[in-house]
């Protein structure tokens, strides 16, 4: 499942086990309930590092558990139910009261490339892992959060066309140049440590969470109001002469 770490102001969340990391309603559950804890416990200067133990950060929904359901129509509702019940992750990070980090330490694939692109800053092993988008080599559409994420934070159609339409495994060198992460470094702990680096540099700002998250939600109009995140009355300030 997931673990939460806290060390001074950075919280870390932690995919743990040495599996692919599917998506399925238990692992969901999961880190909403870190979600739901790493936000009671904030305060100015916090920041949320995630991240997984070995070679996947997510492979995407739980595939298998939802073709265990035996027929067409009982896995087509299976994965219905774990689109619907994953928008409300997607919802908490882009409402979240503190910047937000995700060290991608392996493949990030489907909903966990989403997953990961939920997060403010992307950081990624340049030697190991691919971010990629399978639905069209699966013969799946895409759910309307997904694609409203992709539009709102990558703002290449090119890279848009490629990822979803050609079904690019794009590295980490190559995420770099195409804008969806923020640099690729070697290996495990090389990624770590640069997000720690990062998660630091956020903290020492101490900036309110409110504020912040308030930002963020304008920032990305479009995905923000997909998923209902109200916008809260901005703060009237006054400006002494």
């Amino acid at each position: 499942m997931c673990t939460v770490e806290k060390r001074g102001n950075l919280f870390i969340l932690t995919l743990t086990g040495d599996d692919e990391h599917r998506l399925s309603p238990s692992l969901i559950d999961s880190i909403l309930a870190a979600l739901s804890q790493i936000r009671a416990q904030a305060s100015p200067g916090s920041v949320l590092i995630t991240t997984s133990h070995g070679k996947f950060f997510s492979n995407g929904f739980d595939l298998r558990w939802a073709h265990a359901a035996g027929s067409v129509s009982a896995a087509a509702d299976r994965l219905s139910h774990m689109v619907h019940i994953f928008k409300p992750v997607v919802a908490q990070l882009l409402s979240l009261p503190m910047p937000s980090i995700a060290a991608i330490s392996g493949h990030a694939a489907a909903a966990g490339f989403i997953l990961a692109l939920s997060h403010d800053y992307l950081i990624m092993r340049s030697d190991r892992g691919v971010l990629y988008m399978s639905e069209v080599d699966l013969g799946l559409t895409l759910p309307d959060y997904f694609t409203a994420l992709f539009n709102s934070k990558i703002g290449s159609g090119s890279v848009r066309r490629d990822v979803f339409l050609r079904g690019m495994k794009v590295k980490g060198e190559a995420a770099v140049r195409m804008g969806i992460v923020e640099s690729a470094h070697d290996g495990d702990d090389g990624a770590m440590k640069a997000a720690l680096r990062l998660g630091e540099q956020l903290a020492a700002r101490n900036w309110e969470g409110e504020p912040y998250a308030e930002i963020r939600k304008s920032l990305y109009p479009g995905i923000s109001r997909l998923l209902g995140l109200p916008e809260k009355l901005r703060r009237s300030i006054e400006i002494e002469g």
